[in-house]
């Protein structure tokens, strides 16, 4: 498939890559265009502007930081909705407000282009391994259109229904039980520590019985060791996806108090300087409430 793809931080360039190493035609942008380049000597082509990225694609795929990124290579001066040529299918694979996928459906639409927001759940190293899970939405004939994109990047496609933003509700509440397991297990071992117990112990106790999920063995073991750097996905973002969750649930009258305090554990982060570690350092609110230093 001729694919156009604009957004190579971590996890854009290691889809990318795993995209032309299943045999797609790749035209990639990126505002560093360093990040481009690394891909030229794989076999993509190196595209100037989002516009040229989209221009010839029979697909173009976002990943992006924000809503703020998407909306400047899409609908700017010279953007890229208008350059997809109608019959065309745009996959948003970013984090991105359910407000803004309900906008970019309305806005293909009337471009007589397609839509498809398939969000993803992984971490970096994933990503590289081909190992997410893709949660994706759309018409039936566009996902099945896709399925080889999804196939390339991911283990296993999960489908959310016909209504694009249907995926980007899912990814929001997904991001946002990451954040409650992290809340949970910081509070856990913030006790664990202050009764003079041995966390990892703890932790092997926990994994190897009720709680064996990925989420609390990775997660589990960056608290555990107090270390949040280098970061697979930085404190900043984290809180970004928590307040597009929380807009996204005010819209829908649904109070989450759990997810008002995780953003009061990412503001106090951030405030403490942790703007450059994983998201999970908001764990480090919990050991410092408890008195703990340096986690101990």
């Amino acid at each position: 498939m001729n694919i156009g793809f604009i957004g190579l931080g971590n996890m854009g360039s290691a889809m990318a890559r795993n995209l032309i190493k299943a045999g797609h035609t790749l035209t990639v942008y990126n505002r560093t265009r360093s990040r481009a380049e690394a891909l030229q000597s794989e076999g993509a082509k190196i595209a100037a502007t989002p516009a040229e990225a989209a221009a010839n694609a029979e697909a173009l795929i976002t990943m992006l930081a924000d809503d703020a990124a998407v909306e400047a290579v899409l609908f700017s001066p010279g953007e890229a909705i208008s350059a997809l040529r109608a019959g065309a299918v745009h996959v948003s694979m970013s984090t991105i407000s359910v407000a803004l996928s309900r906008r970019l459906a309305q806005a293909h639409r009337e471009g007589r282009q397609h839509y498809v927001s398939a969000t993803v759940f992984g971490r970096p190293d994933a990503a590289a391994a081909a190992k997410l899970f893709v949660i994706a939405a759309g018409a039936p004939e566009q996902l099945r259109h896709c399925q080889p994109i999804f196939d390339a990047v991911g283990q296993k496609t999960f489908v959310a229904g016909g209504d694009p933003p249907a995926a980007n509700v899912i990814k929001l509440a997904g991001n946002f039980l990451i954040t409650a397991t992290i809340e949970g297990l910081a509070e856990a071992l913030a006790l664990i520590r202050k009764h003079g117990l041995d966390p990892n112990a703890f932790l092997e106790f926990l994994t190897g019985s009720l709680f064996s999920a990925p989420v609390y063995r990775n997660y589990g073991s960056m608290i555990a060791a107090d270390k949040f750097e280098p970061a697979g996905f930085k404190l900043p973002l984290g809180l970004k996806d928590n307040r597009l969750l929380l807009s996204a649930a005010e819209q829908a009258e649904v109070p989450m108090p759990l997810a008002s305090l995780v953003h009061d554990r990412f503001v106090t982060a951030l405030a403490q300087g942790l703007g450059e570690a994983d998201w999970a350092a908001i764990a480090r609110i919990s050991y410092q409430n408890a008195g703990l230093k340096d986690g101990r």
